[in-house]
């Protein structure tokens, strides 16, 4: 049905909606009312996902799954590339414009590793998964890749070990005070605590020479539950791969930042490459990890750096002493996106992005397939509905992704080659990943909260029949011990800001393009990640057995998917919005006061000799250095700028109420749906944040040191947490300068609606 033009009037009701109570927040859908789409068209959408839905059929999932990861897949293997043949296949017989987008990537594989402990005693790492009976895909040891961590560079290396935990910064300074260097040594750090490739980064910088790491049975083997095959967590030998490039740099090849990886793209020698490791780096078991844990000697771990081996934790160095060797075949290969397009009946020129990568380390059931299979159903049903005389108004393109596991490359080296054109048309990217059964975890750029409420308000959670937002909510009121109030009060679901980890990262941090992230998770037994059994097997007797989430994740992203594409003014809102960027603003000042506190206590302590007398007798503890004393910050520019923001996004709530004259109804939808998906152009800097100018986003970004991990105005947060005080001021004028133009973007939309 054509829609010309959009009277003003119209838009007032399309974007504020009926009022609402916070407690009820948008999970009742008894109005009718969609925010965005006038009364009209608001009950002509329900209709077209009442037909989404009955159309939707969860045996595909399952047929499609088997069918993808029935071998192994990563990028340029040849089952990869059949892969997305097979994608490309079915998306052309739905109906959209598919074509395969190529790229030439830097993907090495390993050609030597070796792992022995050469004293005390003699022993050599299995670094090998046994096959498994009762997985039938466990076997196919010809095409699986061995256990690795990709970007590793190749290595030599024999020395003492020793114990770092984590890995991360903190635990450096925990070993420091009691007075063991890494300088020269080999490091064992188990998984977690932080992505594992800021782990050889921060060894590296403290001197050591290689870096070991493991899972340790606490976080996802025999203490979390039944291990595989009997239940679903990590058995002994299995062994998690995975990217260790400096992705905090910048994701995607590291041979061509800032250009799409094709075959004539200028490209850095491996020497230059920075997001290369600077020390060789191994992953291993806990049934490999054990012997080397009881060999370490030196003083006991603290209570928190213990996991659930049966042996004590020591820190060592030594008297174990190890010897890795390892040696990489540094080949570029084909990367195969998969590309279908669905053009807009009447906004053609306005992108609504779907996505999910379809590589995986081995077989990928659930890292990827699982989120994969989902997108798929809801792209087939998409296309009929079009197909059937209910094309979208706006662009859908839906995206399947190759080597995302390496580092997110085939998007990024899409959205770098297609950058202009993006940031001219992309109204929203939304991403998937994984899924199983549980909750629906949520996350992206706040003006789209709403929308993902009222979404979720619409589909019932398989298991409990209420709806997916209200379980959401029942989690975290439950969650909030002393805060059950607050948590019934506002939204169901709150995004959760988004640091990396997936394929929405070159969209977001790179060009500024409203995203999203999507996937249940919660109540699967998920101990099988990144291992040779992350299976069809583990998949249907662990994961999602039905694929009943399956379904309920194509119903939420294909609702949010729809009514991107369909609404008569894109749904975005700007009072969320404002409400987390004021938290963002008061948690960096609070920051600065911590620190502070910290120094001046830390002084007290020092001279009053506290920490010495704190020892354990014979206990070697070194007490800490003081700490540079925190100035006083001009958090002026940012709150002022801060405050605007808040009061625009009130004035265009306003004006959005206010009647208007209906010829100008034509302009009117065009542009402000311009000025609406722009603002988050507006939250970047074209200088990028310091450092990494890769990361443009000064709301969103992973942190340094946390890789995966979210930094909330990054610039400002990680300056202070450096004790860079010039750089913090500095950055403190940049970020008001950024929340100014986001300010001057909705007073630009309130403008337009009173014009």
């Amino acid at each position: 049905m054509s829609r010309p033009w959009i009277p003003i009037a119209v838009v007032a009701l399309l974007l504020i909606g009926p009022s609402r109570s916070p407690a009820a927040g948008a999970e009742s859908a008894d109005s009718g009312a969609l925010f965005g789409f006038g009364t009209d068209s608001a009950s002509s959408q329900r209709e077209l996902e009442a037909r989404f839905d009955a159309e939707l059929r969860v045996d595909n999932l399952r047929e499609w799954m088997e069918r993808l990861s029935a071998r192994p897949h990563h990028v340029g293997s040849p089952y990869g590339h059949q892969n997305a043949l097979f994608l490309a296949e079915l998306f052309r017989s739905w109906g959209y414009d598919t074509e395969i987008e190529e790229y030439q990537v830097l993907f090495p594989t390993p050609l030597v590793r070796e792992l022995e402990m050469v004293a005390p005693t003699r022993f050599t790492a299995t670094l090998a998964e046994p096959v498994l009976e009762e997985d039938a895909t466990s076997g196919q040891t010809s095409e699986q890749l061995p256990s690795y961590n990709a970007y590793s560079i190749d290595g030599d290396v024999t020395a003492e070990l020793v114990y770092v935990n984590y890995g991360v910064p903190d635990d450096y300074e925990e070993l420091a005070r009691r007075g063991i260097d890494v300088e020269g040594k080999i490091v064992l750090a188990r998984y977690g605590g932080s992505w594992r490739g800021i782990k050889p980064k921060v060894a590296a910088e403290h001197g050591a020479l290689a870096c070991i790491l493991f899972s340790d049975p606490r976080d996802d083997g025999y203490s979390a539950g039944d291990t595989y095959p009997e239940g679903g967590y990590r058995p002994r030998l299995g062994v998690q791969r995975g990217s260790v490039a400096d992705m905090p740099l910048f994701p995607g090849d590291p041979l061509t930042p800032f250009v799409g990886a094709t075959a004539s793209a200028v490209r850095l020698s491996l020497e230059e490459a920075p997001t290369l490791t600077k020390i060789p780096v191994l992953p291993i078991s806990y049934g490999d990890a054990a012997p080397l844990l009881e060999a370490i000697g030196g003083p006991m771990a603290p209570a928190s750096w213990r996991g659930s081996l049966p042996s004590t934790y020591h820190l060592g160095p030594g008297p174990a002493m190890v010897h890795v060797r390892l040696e990489f075949d540094w080949q570029q290969v084909t990367a195969y996106n998969v590309i279908a397009r669905l053009e807009g009946a009447e906004l053609p020129d306005q992108w609504i992005i779907r996505g999910n990568h379809h590589d995986a380390w081995v077989n990928g059931a659930t890292d990827p397939v699982s989120g994969m299979v989902a997108l798929m159903e809801e792209a087939r049903v998409v296309g009929k509905l079009a197909r059937d005389g209910h094309r979208p108004r706006r662009t859908i393109i839906y995206a399947a992704w190759d080597a995302e596991e390496p580092g997110l490359l085939g998007s990024t080296e899409w959205v770098e080659e297609h950058a202009e054109v993006l940031l001219e048309k992309a109204v929203a990217y939304i991403n998937s990943d994984s899924n199983s059964q549980g909750f629906l975890n949520a996350g992206g750029s706040h003006t789209l909260q709403r929308l993902v409420n009222e979404a979720a308000a619409d589909v019932l959670d398989p298991r409990t029949g209420l709806g997916v937002a209200t379980r959401n909510r029942a989690r975290r009121v439950l969650g909030s011990t002393g805060k059950q109030k607050e948590a019934l009060a506002g939204d169901a679901i709150r995004l959760y800001p988004l640091g990396s980890g997936s394929d929405y990262t070159p969209f977001l941090q790179h060009l500024g393009i409203a995203s999203l992230n999507l996937g249940f998770s919660g109540e699967g037994h998920y101990g099988q990640y990144h291992s040779i059994y992350d299976s069809f097997d583990h998949y249907t007797r662990f994961m999602d057995p039905g694929f009943e989430y399956g379904l309920a994740l194509a119903k939420v992203a294909g609702r949010v998917v729809l009514r991107l594409a369909n609404a008569d003014v894109v749904p975005f809102e700007f009072g969320t919005l404002a409400d987390n960027l004021a938290t963002y603003v008061d948690e960096v000042g609070e920051l600065a006061d911590t620190m502070r506190e910290e120094a001046e206590t830390r002084e007290a302590l020092l001279a009053g000799g506290v920490f010495a007398a704190a020892a354990n007798p014979g206990e070697t503890w070194l007490p800490p250095e003081a700490l540079e004393p925190v100035p006083h910050l001009n958090f002026a520019p940012l709150l002022n700028a801060m405050e605007t923001v808040t009061t625009s996004a009130a004035e265009l709530a306003a004006a959005l109420q206010l009647d208007g004259d209906e010829a100008a109804g034509a302009a009117v939808g065009a542009r402000l749906d311009e000025m609406l998906f722009r603002s988050e152009r507006a939250l970047t800097r074209a200088e990028g944040l310091p450092v990494r100018p890769w990361f443009v986003h000064y709301v969103y970004a992973p942190g340094f040191y946390t890789g995966y991990g979210v930094k909330t105005l990054p610039a400002i947060r990680e300056a202070i947490e450096q004790r860079d005080w010039a750089l913090a001021e500095a950055e403190i004028t940049n970020t008001a300068a950024v929340l100014d133009a986001l300010r001057e973007q909705i007073d630009a939309a309130a403008a337009l609606l009173v014009e």
